[in-house]
């Protein structure tokens, strides 16, 4: 495995942790619900099953490309401009960033208050847009307005991708591509999800725990130079 390869798989875990964090996983029934259309029970309808899981399934790509698109064009974008700024700096970048994923891991893992990052700006549509362009709407606005959100996990990641000499755009869409996975996934299983769900919540908080600290040791490891040497001997 390749040092590239090491920092893009830690930005798609990144995307995973992005969806399970206290306020995405809650909502996305919902969310699931108010894009697709589908409900439970529409799903226990033997005649009309097949052809709801199809419309799922296309809104729900519609949604997180909507999504993808911000993320890797916008951040990713911002990412680019970061690493170009800061070329000449790498080994500062890389303890300053690790030092940033410490105590935004820490904050992710409720060990460190920070009220200003519990801000969030949470979608408002009473009716979605109609056909799969509103889907693709609805994950632009998803994006702009959960991005304070799981801004800890996504700020690690934008501190690991200015230090890193990977693309910004490529960082991004494997961040992108872990927080679209499972989305696509519950949405192929709704039967499956909605009613596992709620058990899944239960355990939210030691799931944020493990999170926020792998975190801040990813951190940590940056600003000691493990990480560093790491991405170096996988050459």
């Amino acid at each position: 495995m390749t040092g590239e390869q090491i920092t893009l798989g830690i930005a798609f875990l990144a995307g995973l942790v992005s969806f399970v964090s206290p306020c995405v996983l809650p909502v996305v029934p919902s969310y699931l619900t108010f894009i697709t259309g589908v409900t439970l029970g529409d799903l226990r309808d033997p005649q009309q099953s097949p052809r709801l899981w199809r419309r799922a399934l296309l809104h729900s790509v519609m949604f997180v490309l909507g999504f993808s698109l911000v993320f890797i064009l916008a951040i990713g974008g911002l990412v680019g401009v970061l690493q170009r700024a800061l070329a000449g700096y790498s080994a500062w970048v890389y303890r300053i960033g690790g030092v940033i994923i410490i105590v935004l891991g820490l904050y992710f893992a409720g060990l460190l208050p920070f009220r200003f990052l519990d801000a969030e700006r949470r979608l408002q549509l009473r009716k979605k847009p109609l056909g799969y362009f509103g889907s693709l709407l609805v994950g632009v606005l998803f994006a702009a307005g959960w991005t304070p959100c799981v801004g800890p996990v996504l700020g690690s990641i934008i501190a690991l991708a200015s230090a890193s000499q990977v693309s910004g755009f490529l960082m991004l869409s494997a961040y992108s591509a872990g927080l679209a996975f499972p989305f696509l996934a519950c949405s192929m299983a709704l039967n499956t999800f909605f009613a596992s769900s709620g058990r899944l919540k239960k355990h939210l908080k030691a799931i944020t725990m493990a999170s926020g600290l792998l975190l801040a040791l990813i951190g940590l490891l940056m600003v000691v130079g493990a990480f560093q040497w790491l991405v170096s001997r996988a050459g």
